[in-house]
């Protein structure tokens, strides 16, 4: 296991697991959660469910490395789109697993260029791809200009 030298720590709180509340330990993120109808839930409205936060934080953590990636290579990112899709489900071996779409959109830079940038930031800087490497599956559309 890598070991890393600490430059932030998140906190979160969770009560009721799919069915309750999460919030930060400084109040920034605090959202109720349901488990969806496809799952077998209630679906209540104004929710959300780990899988949402999970797509947030990548999309988010993704679109920086990206751009941290482009800058190392005197270009330019900063109007990439990320969308992240995280699905649920059964794994074939017993439990549940998800797996993740990565949209990846930037109309100013050439396609072969994005797609370069795309793949350096996903195998060797962004912290979300790093830790799901060889336990999710990660897909990547790549659309450039």
């Amino acid at each position: 296991m890598d070991k890393i030298k600490t430059l932030f720590t998140a906190s979160a709180t969770a009560t009721g697991g799919r069915n309750g509340h999460t919030e930060s330990s400084d109040g920034m993120v605090s959202v109720n959660l349901s488990v969806p109808k496809a799952m077998g839930g209630p679906g209540k409205p104004d929710t959300a469910t780990p899988e949402h936060l999970f797509a947030a934080g990548y999309a988010a953590c993704f679109g920086g490395a990206l751009d941290y990636v482009a800058k190392q290579h005197k270009k330019d990112a900063t109007k990439a789109k990320i969308t992240c899709d995280v699905s649920i489900g059964p794994r074939d071996i017993g439990g549940f697993g998800i797996a993740v779409k990565m949209h990846v959109e930037d109309r100013s830079l050439p396609q072969a260029d994005l797609t370069a940038l795309a793949r350096e930031a996903h195998e060797k800087i962004c912290p979300y791809s790093n830790a799901t490497r060889g336990n999710v599956d990660v897909q990547f559309e790549i659309v450039g200009g």
